[in-house]
């Protein structure tokens, strides 16, 4: 059982709430730590026990032998596993979360997931007397640990009023976007605009090099004009270096990429880069880069480049 509501307010006047949390990833580890940091009452739940030990070690608080357990008395619990049937599997049946909780509670589901899922979730909760935000989040593990995620929600207005600050323990940013499965349909936005901006990178960086010039000299330039992103700041030394081992893996991107082409193809549009993306990605996967970061496509570059090279040596 989860300890009980010592008080109505944290230390800076956030409402603290009993919270159970499932997955105890890359992002959620970090995520469930700031909950207790901020003083909220917070059980765990994850599929690997030791995992959960390691979290227990570090943060204190309680483990759930299953998501009902988790949920129990809870007034939120948060979802941050890996994929649509990932979310269906903790919420559902007699040991599911759903099963746990009292009516009046909120689930938000973290979860990079279909918009349809989300919409489905929404309305089974709202028929248990349950709140459901899906609200997924973007700024990699670094994010999550510094606390300073952004999380695009969908769902009812009075819902996230109800845990938007306790959101706000591992976020910068928190904004509602619209109704059930907005917030992931957000995420796909987001996952849109970095496949083509990673691209773009790779190019650049792959360009500099083949030029001969000094490409740490050349970003230090440009990165203080209009080609400036997030991606050109953080990741061109590592791009540079041959290093992927920071964030987002390519496996997730491309799980992300494949429900932003069935979406755009259920709303018959065509998204040319990010299909073109995905397909890069794919190579990468080839390569063994499956868990690289999605900055590999910097990897994929200087393979086809490296080959064509070699190719053309060869034929002399």
């Amino acid at each position: 059982p989860l300890l009980l509501l010592l008080g109505p307010c944290g230390r800076e006047g956030k409402t603290i709430m009993r919270v159970g949390f499932v997955g105890l990833g890359v992002m959620g580890y970090p995520m469930a730590g700031h909950l207790v940091q901020a003083g909220h009452e917070v059980t765990v739940f994850n599929r690997s026990s030791s995992r959960a030990r390691q979290w227990l070690d570090e943060f204190g608080a309680r483990y759930a032998a299953t998501p009902r357990e988790a949920a129990a008395r809870a007034e939120l619990v948060c979802l941050c596993v890996g994929n649509d049937h990932d979310v269906s599997a903790v919420l559902s049946g007699e040991d599911g979360v759903f099963a746990g909780l009292e009516q009046g509670a909120v689930v938000v589901d973290h979860t990079t997931a279909s918009a349809g899922l989300a919409r489905e979730l929404e309305t089974e909760a709202r028929q248990l007397g349950l709140g459901f935000l899906d609200a997924p989040v973007s700024g990699g593990q670094a994010g999550a640990e510094n606390g300073a995620l952004t999380i695009m929600v969908g769902g009812r207005e009075n819902t996230f009023q109800q845990v938007e600050s306790v959101l706000q323990s591992y976020a910068r940013c928190v904004k509602l976007l619209g109704a059930a499965g907005s917030g992931q349909l957000a995420k796909m936005v987001n996952q849109i605009c970095i496949a083509g901006i990673v691209q773009g990178l790779a190019e650049a960086l792959e360009f500099s090099e083949e030029a001969g010039l000094d490409s740490a000299a050349v970003v230090e330039v440009i990165s203080q004009g209009a080609a400036q992103s997030w991606q050109m700041v953080n990741r061109y030394q590592t791009m540079l270096a041959g290093r992927y081992e920071h964030g987002f893996a390519v496996d997730w991107m491309r799980k992300d990429l494949g429900m932003v082409l069935e979406e755009a193809e259920r709303m018959e549009l065509e998204l040319p880069v990010a299909r073109l993306v995905d397909g890069y990605y794919a190579e990468v996967q080839a390569m063994g880069g499956g868990r690289w970061d999605t900055s590999s496509l910097f990897a994929r570059m200087r393979a086809i480049n490296a080959g064509q090279q070699g190719g053309s040596e060869g034929s002399e």
